[in-house]
């Protein structure tokens, strides 16, 4: 499965939100699994995206097709659009699925490890990160993804703000450190993202 993470910076919020809905369109498409997105809690004005495909020659098909036509409706509506892909690596919780309507608050996480230490950093996010959030009441489901150039992602769903708080207060410091997390990582950038329902595809 491919994760594409869209990160926008939004001119025109009534516009933006208009034109999101329009993305209603990619339900017919070929490979698509699933979209959902909302606004940053931290930065006003940023705008999240998650769009998952079953493959990367699906998602280079709907490119060359049908992309252009569906975006045109946000044109100038928003600024500073970064894209990126990622590849499926592993389940965060088992079990996912791109599905957004029961979900509160999304947790993303973008690193970059050092290469010499992406081993050792797969393997901590696969056995101390990923039980302690599946373990961690209202974690729903979430996904593991690498992109060339030792890059990852970590998107978590979260049925709700509150419980979302409460896993970083009790658990994140405690975990980092016995994860040597600050050795493995040379940059890490994170958001939370307040999903909006009318988004989800």
């Amino acid at each position: 499965m491919l994760v594409k993470w869209i990160r926008c910076a939004v001119v025109d919020r009534r516009g933006f939100e208009r034109g999101q809905r329009k993305w209603a369109g990619l339900l017919g498409e070929p490979g698509f699994r699933g979209q959902g997105g909302g606004w940053s809690r931290a930065r006003p004005g940023v705008a999240h995206l998650f769009a998952f495909w079953e493959s990367r020659a699906f998602y280079d098909s709907f490119m060359a097709r049908s992309h252009d036509r569906l975006a045109a409706s946000q044109a100038g509506t928003f600024k500073d659009s970064r894209s990126r892909l990622f590849e499926h690596r592993f389940d965060v919780k088992v079990g996912f699925k791109p599905v957004f309507s029961d979900v509160d608050v999304a947790r993303v996480a973008h690193c970059r490890v050092r290469e010499d230490r992406v081993e050792h950093f797969t393997l901590m996010q696969e056995k101390v990160w990923n039980p302690a959030m599946a373990g961690s009441p209202g974690m729903l489901r979430g996904v593991f993804g690498e992109a060339p150039g030792s890059e990852f992602l970590v998107l978590s769903l979260w049925d709700s703000a509150a419980e979302h708080g409460k896993y970083r207060t009790e658990r994140v410091e405690r975990l980092a450190l016995r994860t040597q997390i600050e050795a493995d990582v040379s940059a890490l950038a994170g958001d939370v993202v307040d999903l909006e329902p009318a988004w989800a595809v």
